[in-house]
């Protein structure tokens, strides 16, 4: 009788966040296929566990699924894990639990923390329809791809991205979608996390400013055309500032809340309203 494939999550950072049922499958089955074997072990030791482990990630060749798929015919029971989060979400694992439905191994799923479904949920942005987009390919003609085909995307889109590649990343997005709402959610569960709600040019100009650090999920608004509020022209909405500060609200206050809702960038409109105070002086 074959054994079963575990599909286990891992905590995302914090380790608090470990299930009894994880911790016991871990200790329990025969092997352990890890993404990176390193960083598997660091979580085993904290919890005093010691299952031998095998090295399975993106790299791997096909005769490495064929000896853990040829160990679980033997009757061993093994568990998949990824380095932070559930396995197979843009992740290798996902071929070897398709190589075992095709030969009738069984599969059991052990829940955990999930970087995808915890960003959102603390984005404030639309979660009624999503999608997951992960990473943008490292070669510009297929990202610019990529991007161009969520340009009408309506659902709010998830994405992964690495720090040292956030900047490009957001320009590109800027430059594809426009300025879109963003919430980028960074080192989610551990000590430094943030979640920030803001725009893509303010995220932008932030970043290009302060150095991004760790690890990113960001989380864009869906495409709005309809709006009306996207059609407005700077014109427009710079009297709509001029009537609000003359009101007595604050320049910068009134010029952030105007590129949430219109699309331009709160420093164009900042710009732009002390000009025309300048030429009204």
């Amino acid at each position: 009788m074959s054994g079963i494939l575990y599909v286990v999550g891992t905590p995302i950072g914090n380790l608090g966040d470990i299930t009894e049922r994880q911790l016991e499958i871990l200790g329990s089955v025969a092997f352990i296929a890890a993404e990176d074997t390193r960083v598997t072990k660091k979580l085993l030791s904290h919890f005093e566990l010691h299952t031998p482990l095998r090295s399975y990630h993106e790299h791997s060749p096909e005769a490495v699924i064929s000896q853990i798929v040829e160990r679980l015919h033997t009757g061993e029971n093994c568990a998949v894990v990824t380095d932070a989060g559930m396995p197979c979400i843009s992740d290798p694992g996902a071929l070897l639990v398709q190589r075992c439905i095709a030969e009738n191994i069984a599969i059991q799923v052990v829940p955990g923390p999930s970087a995808v479904i915890s960003a959102l949920a603390v984005s404030g942005q639309d979660t009624t329809r999503f999608c997951f987009e992960g990473f943008l390919s490292v070669t510009k003609k297929q990202r610019f791809s990529h991007l161009e085909s969520l340009k009408h995307e309506k659902r709010t889109m998830v994405f992964y991205e690495a720090p040292h590649k956030l900047v490009n990343t957001l320009k590109d997005m800027y430059q594809t979608f426009g300025n879109r709402s963003v919430t980028l959610c960074r080192e989610l569960t551990k000590i430094h996390e943030e979640v920030k709600k803001t725009t893509l040019a303010e995220a932008l100009e932030y970043y290009t400013q302060n150095s991004p650090r760790g690890e990113f999920v960001l989380v864009i608004a869906g495409s709005a055309e309809e709006d009306s509020s996207q059609q407005l022209s700077l014109e427009a909405v710079l009297a709509m500032a001029k009537s609000r500060v003359s009101n007595g609200e604050r320049a910068s206050d009134v010029c952030k809340e105007l590129a949430n809702e219109t699309g331009f960038s709160k420093r164009e409109l900042y710009h732009a309203l002390l000009e025309e105070q300048k030429d009204s002086d």
